[in-house]
């Protein structure tokens, strides 16, 4: 691994149009990870912020998977941070299953039944391939309404580029084509980077980009962008801070939807027997959309630590220091799935009790899909206590060091 991978040149600050310190540093990045109806939590920490600082301004926003579809709307609301929060607030606080996906026992018998004979066929001719467990148009028709998209194409986002509120939105998604991380990135003046697996690509983003990322694999169908087909973005973003950090951001704020279990957690069993399906499928998910995050983080880290102890270098001047800070949940958000699952449409809930979601203490998986009003309310309001309680540590964090030339234009 090297340095540039996350250490990536970046324009003077100076260059920067200053403004109050209230709008917040000119080198701020968000990264908000995946996690499906998890990414509520993200929200809460949003709401605290929006509260104290309800003029921040954050040049960089990123997100994946769940998480895309709140960089999306933040990047692309006309109003103060305070008042996109607030449309974020009320856009979880009222989703519904009904509005992610068709739960009506025809379409959920359909689909699975698709996948049987799909099975059974052999490959034989004739039988189409099912694309996903459930059909997700409501959602498409949803994201639609609220990220007010015209043609597909979310305008806002270009109404705050040409206004320098914001500098770039990135949104990454998973090609099934090539099996590369694709991030989707509208902005000015961002340099593309190149990667084997992972690189950018200059997008106006549209609402498909933001259906891409947020695909879940098998369980939501894959989305076709230019002629090809694409995924969750966390399958394949094995270094989920490098996007924000490529765009130009120096300071970053990543919100994990992760409980950091302690040691004597981290060994209990939560399933007892054969792991059921739903059990062994939250573990793969977890792998994708939480453990990634942490351990690039560890990275960053690392790479912070050699470039305080090592002298300069000729011909690396354009390494930075990345200053991070990563908030997560303090309580498992997948236990806590279990007491709103009867929340669910009855025929859903079927299905993901013959999955096994009642055999584990700890659905993740049921946590991942649970798009239940009181579930993702309760995640909201954890999110938002979680960062009352470290809130002199978040601003010092994003005005510690910032001055007048850096300040957000």
């Amino acid at each position: 691994m090297t340095g540039d991978q996350y250490h990536a040149p970046l324009k003077p600050l100076e260059a920067l149009a200053g403004a109050s310190r209230s709008a917040g540093p000119a080198d701020l990045g968000i990264v908000m990870g995946g996690g499906g109806a998890r990414a509520a939590y993200q929200v809460g920490m949003l709401r605290c912020l929006a509260k104290r600082f309800p003029e921040l301004r954050i040049p960089y926003i990123t997100g994946v998977s769940a998480g895309a579809i709140n960089a999306a709307l933040l990047a692309a609301h006309h109003g103060t941070f305070l008042q996109a929060v607030d449309e974020l607030t009320h856009l979880w606080g009222n989703l519904r299953v009904v509005d992610v996906f068709r739960v009506d026992s025809w379409s959920l018998a359909k689909n699975i039944l698709g996948w049987g004979r799909q099975l059974l066929s052999g490959g034989a001719g004739g039988v189409g391939y099912v694309r996903g467990l459930v059909d997700t148009q409501p959602l498409r028709e949803y994201l639609t309404e609220v990220l007010h998209a015209v043609d597909g194409e979310i305008t806002g986002i270009r109404y705050n580029l040409d206004r320098g509120r914001i500098r770039a939105l990135a949104i990454s998604t998973s090609s099934y084509s090539t099996g590369q991380s694709i991030t989707w990135v509208e902005g000015k003046n961002i340099e593309a980077w190149e990667r084997p697996y992972r690189r950018s690509r200059a997008a106006t983003v549209t609402v498909e980009h933001v259906m891409a990322s947020a695909a879940l694999p098998l369980f939501f169908p894959a989305v076709q962008l230019g002629g090809r087909w694409y995924g969750d973005g966390g399958i394949r973003l094995t270094t989920p801070l490098s996007p924000v950090i490529h765009l130009g951001a120096r300071r970053v704020l990543a919100v994990s939807t992760r409980y950091h279990r302690s040691a004597a957690e981290a060994d209990t069993d939560t399933v007892h027997g054969y792991p059921p399906p739903a059990q062994i499928v939250g573990v793969l998910m977890n792998s994708i959309f939480l453990d990634l995050l942490d351990a690039d983080a560890l990275r960053v880290e690392r790479i912070n630590q050699l470039l305080d102890h090592r002298p300069p270098q000729p011909g690396q001047e354009n390494l930075h220091r990345i200053r991070l800070l990563t908030l997560r949940p303090s309580v498992d958000l997948g236990r806590l799935a279990s007491a709103h699952e009867p929340d669910l449409p009855r025929a859903f809930r079927f299905m993901t009790r013959g999955l096994g979601t009642q055999a584990t203490e700890s659905p993740d998986f049921l946590s991942l899909i649970l798009f239940a009003p009181d579930y993702l309310r309760t995640l909201m309001d954890i999110g938002e206590r979680d960062a009352e309680a470290r809130a002199d540590e978040i601003e010092a964090f994003i005005f510690g060091g910032a001055n007048e030339e850096e300040a957000a234009g």
